[in-house]
């Protein structure tokens, strides 16, 4: 069985928001003495996407 692949496309101020919380959820693991490796992969993944310029019609 294959893997679902997920595409999410974000604004500008949506990606900035979504670095800040998955920063702010690692800095709160951090101080509870938690592990961060899933925070980590996806912080990882969010910063190695490619950036695609997209044209919204609105009709």
């Amino acid at each position: 069985m294959k893997e679902q692949k997920y595409h999410l496309y974000l604004s500008d101020d949506e990606y900035r928001q979504t670095i800040q919380s998955l920063v702010r959820l690692k800095n709160n693991l951090i101080a509870q003495g938690r592990y961060t490796d899933g925070v980590d992969d996806v912080l990882c993944k969010v910063l190695s996407a490619k950036i695609r310029k997209l044209k919204i019609k609105y009709i």
